[in-house]
């Protein structure tokens, strides 16, 4: 057994000894599970995939008149204002307003503009001026009515990331069986089986590496974004209790974080504004987790492969939150390019990228070895026994039956 504070000390002495999860997978095979854990302090894991439910704290500091700001646009993008006078929250989702009527095309269709919140965010991140307009109300102490101001992450005070739900443990493979393409949270799905998309880089990405997140906690430090944050909280959906592998990797969504870190550290290489076309504006997020290697049980975990996780192959055609299913189906075969569904080939595509999660990794593992990252011990564990609770039953958030 060995210690954070132990594995700390050897960081700070240029000592110890740090392996990516890709690393530890390629040779615990040749070398074994005590013989990696031996040589093998910490362990890095990494994903950059898309995580629509994040977004940005901002604060603008105070105006001369003062002003309470009750409307905000970043670019054109509403931001929400209704609580700190001058406190926003962009949402990497939010889009320009537009008018929400039964009878608007854009609310049927789910046109909203193709920038967002998460374009802004990226801006700002790189350093671009901003342009924000605000309407205030207008009281004794906060007397100014309208304010407009081109803003930077450098004359603004506060400026971090608060993220609600990062870093799903697992995930679902969208498919269409209907006869029309369907445009959703993970792309275009073309009919009658056309493609089959997935957005989780698989056997590397962190939570899968801790299935039953003894390694993690409330309180640990993460490379986010290009920076470093904090595990903030359960993200939300967080569902521990998906049916498991005998491996103990969830076959479906399971076990979420809440994500915070200062954006004004990171890099615009990890925090990219995208679009889904007729869905809407999301954000595409680098996330790395270093994992203490305090005992074998860390190594074991991490010597999970693709061909040893699964995910449920949901059909979106049908417009309930319970949806069909044509079974499970390996992370392997879903890098093959292609799968089987009712004894036909179906063309698969990722929606993360393997290539830029196994960077991620490898950046937070340099950052460990030149002493820039330490590891911290969680405060508290995150909950395993969160249930998914729906507003109309009982049901898990996915059907397996």
């Amino acid at each position: 057994m060995r210690t954070i504070a132990e594995i700390n000390q050897k960081i700070s002495h240029g000592q110890a000894v740090v392996w990516t999860v890709a690393e530890v997978k390629a040779k615990v095979s040749q070398l074994g599970i005590s013989k990696i854990f031996e040589q093998v302090d910490v362990v890095t894991t990494g994903t950059f995939e898309p995580m629509e439910s994040t977004g940005a704290i901002i604060n603008l500091g105070h105006t001369d008149p003062p002003i309470k700001i009750r409307q905000c646009w970043l670019d054109g993008i509403a931001a929400y204002a209704a609580f700190g006078a001058v406190d926003l929250y962009l949402g990497a989702t939010a889009t320009a307003d537009y008018n929400l009527q039964e009878s608007d095309p854009n609310l049927r269709e789910g046109i909203g503009g193709e920038k967002g919140g998460g374009h802004v965010i990226e801006d700002l991140i790189a350093g671009r001026a901003v342009q924000l307009k605000a309407i205030g109300q207008k009281t004794d102490c906060y007397p100014r009515a309208m304010w407009e101001n081109a803003i930077t992450k450098d004359n603004i005070n506060q400026f971090y990331l608060f993220n609600p739900r990062n870093l799903y443990q697992n995930f679902i493979v969208g498919v269409n069986g209907g006869d029309r393409t369907l445009y959703t949270y993970l792309g275009a799905l073309q009919p009658r089986l056309g493609n089959a998309v997935y957005s989780n880089p698989g056997a590397i990405s962190p939570l899968l590496n801790d299935p039953d997140l003894t390694s993690v906690g409330i309180g640990s430090k993460i490379f986010l974004g290009g920076g470093i944050g904090y595990i903030a909280w359960e993200g939300t959906q967080h569902f521990p209790l998906q049916k498991r592998l005998p491996n103990r990797t969830p076959i479906g969504p399971a076990a979420t974080v809440a994500l915070i870190g200062d954006a004004k550290q990171m890099s615009a290489d990890w925090v990219r504004g995208c679009y889904f076309k007729n869905y809407g504006p999301s954000i595409m997020l680098g996330v790395g987790v270093a994992l203490p290697v305090t005992s074998e049980k860390v190594i074991y975990n991490c010597s999970v492969v693709d061909r040893d996780i699964v995910a449920p192959v949901i059909d979106f055609s049908i417009p309930r939150r319970v949806r069909p299913t044509f079974g499970l189906v390996s992370y392997e075969q879903l890098q093959k390019g292609h799968m089987t569904i009712d004894g036909r080939s179906v063309k698969v595509a990722p929606l993360a990228s393997k290539y830029l999660s196994l960077k991620v990794a490898q950046e937070l593992k340099e950052w460990i070895e030149a002493g820039k990252f330490t590891l911290t011990e969680p405060v508290a564990p995150l909950p395993s026994d969160r249930a998914f609770m729906p507003q109309d039953s009982s049901k898990s958030i996915i059907s397996l039956e």
